[in-house]
């Protein structure tokens, strides 16, 4: 992604990568050995553009600085590699997931962010991350056999006055009860006619 000329940029290297950042960028490295929500500094800084003049370091330069902050540790996309010679009885699959450090540049040779968009921008995330739903006791158990789950109707329905489906089953009891005659298949119906 082209980065503005304007705002002070630097090269790093880090995990042997080299990369181009700027004040704000958000990156994926190698893993690095420090925990989620504290600073560092990347120390190995190739070349340096202000926006007027650039440094460039044989082969880094001295007394420049890059301060990041550690987001989280994640792992990058699985990478599988396969090798195959046909008649020959090679077959090799390999494959495997990167170890990632994610980092937020915070500035750039002295120059960066300044705080309040700094703030803005954790309070922006803070707002993004929605909280894990609670697994398990969340949820009303809910009955599984079905006379339960006749009493658990039951009682919802006393509880707002309505009568059940079996009290009003239950009432006209001196009256037969008729059902509609069922319909017969047409399979059936043109045996039937022959």
């Amino acid at each position: 992604m082209p980065k503005p000329d304007a705002s002070a940029s630097a090269v790093i290297v880090s995990g042997g990568k080299q990369y181009r950042v700027v004040p704000g960028d958000r990156i994926l490295v190698d893993r690095l050995a420090a925990a989620p929500g504290e600073s560092i500094k990347l120390g190995r800084v190739l070349l340096f553009d202000n926006g007027t003049d650039i440094k460039v370091g044989k082969p880094g330069i001295d007394g420049i600085d890059v301060d990041a902050r550690v987001i989280d540790h994640r792992r990058g996309p699985r990478i599988e590699s396969i090798r195959y010679k046909s008649k020959k009885r090679v077959r090799v699959h390999q494959g495997g997931r990167a170890h990632l450090t994610a980092l937020e540049i915070v500035a750039v040779g002295g120059v960066g962010l300044d705080v309040d968009e700094q703030a803005k921008e954790e309070k922006e995330e803070k707002v993004v991350r929605k909280p894990a739903k609670a697994r398990g006791g969340a949820k009303a158990a809910r009955p599984s056999s079905a006379p339960a789950r006749k009493r658990a109707a039951a009682t919802k329905a006393q509880a707002s006055g309505e009568a059940t489906t079996s009290e009003v089953a239950e009432a006209p009891a001196d009256e037969p009860a008729t059902k509609p005659a069922k319909k017969t298949p047409r399979s059936r119906a043109k045996k039937d006619g022959d």
